[in-house]
């Protein structure tokens, strides 16, 4: 075994909030002493922006407005030039986490077009001829939990051939019903999304009944904007030609990392949406949209 060196922090669970203090140690461990020039930690905080392959070029403005937007950076010496014993030796550190002027820390968040993401990196340099050592990990930020309390907004929903839009043969769609209920399309994250779905009649037999979790993602400037929709998840809540009348329990859980709470700025917007998705034997795709909001209470 060579020289390795690691990071840990002192939480587990790696989530931290704004103005708050990071830290942990720096791990050290090699069978001989190390000669080094020095031992650096560097935090970073970057929102990186990607366009779809159907946006590049469409806009020239586009290429500036994708540019990754630093939240927070800082660095540390950890330790000056000299040797360590062989073994394993752990040096603490400690940083504050504070973003300077108007900067704002968001939460964290891996999606497609939009990542917002906060790591730590050890830099080990040495002498001639020994490769550096090098080492990064990702801590997680949540964003302060808003004060107040969250109005439910509970939406009543009837799905039937003449409620679908964007149908061009509406008298060539099988006859059916469903009712169902969203308890609120305001939510918490930390809350499951939930509801009923009540099928009342159908002249074709039913495949499946699906939930399915989008976001959507929009890059831009002023000049435009680039709009993508991605799956996240995709739920199935029945299977097969279900019971007539009886009420399916709608429940979704957000999940970590790829959610966050619903987020508007000027170069990037984190939007989020839940289809119901009926599928019929013949394979026809009945789809009901309802946009969500997003909240950390």
């Amino acid at each position: 075994m060579g020289s390795v060196v690691d990071i840990k922090l002192k939480r587990a669970n790696k989530v931290y909030h704004e103005g708050e203090t990071l830290s942990g140690v720096v791990i050290l461990s090699s069978k001989e002493a190390i000669q080094h020039q020095g031992i650096t930690l560097a935090m970073d905080g970057v929102v990186s922006l990607q366009l779809s392959a159907k946006s590049v070029g469409v806009f020239e403005a586009f290429y500036n407005s994708v540019k990754p937007i630093q939240l927070i950076s800082n660095s540390i010496e950890v330790t000056k030039a000299g040797k360590l014993p062989s073994g394993r030796t752990e040096i603490p550190f400690e940083f504050p986490l504070k973003v300077k002027g108007s900067k704002v820390m968001y939460e964290t968040y891996h999606g497609v077009f939009v990542n917002i993401q906060y790591t730590l990196r050890c830099d080990v340099r040495r002498p001639l001829l020994a490769k550096d050592l090098t080492k990064s990990c990702e801590f997680i930020v949540h964003s302060l939990p808003q004060k107040g309390r969250l109005t439910p907004s509970p939406v009543d929903f009837n799905i039937t051939p003449d409620s679908l839009q964007n149908i061009k043969e509406r008298t060539m769609l099988p006859r059916f019903a469903i009712r169902g209920r969203l308890d609120s399309t305001n939510c918490v994250i930390t809350q499951p999304l939930t509801g009923e779905l009540v099928v009342e009649n159908s002249e074709v037999s039913i495949k499946s009944i699906e939930l399915q979790l989008v976001r959507v993602e929009t890059c831009g400037c002023a000049e435009g904007y680039a709009r993508d929709a991605t799956e996240i998840q995709n739920i199935q809540i029945a299977d097969g030609n279900i019971c007539r009348s009886l009420a399916i329990p709608i429940y979704m859980v957000f999940p970590r990392l790829f959610t966050c709470p619903t987020l508007e700025t000027t170069n990037f917007k984190v939007e989020f949406e839940v289809n119901i998705v009926v599928i019929l034997q013949d394979d026809h795709l009945i789809t009901e949209n309802f946009p969500l909001k997003i909240y950390r209470f």
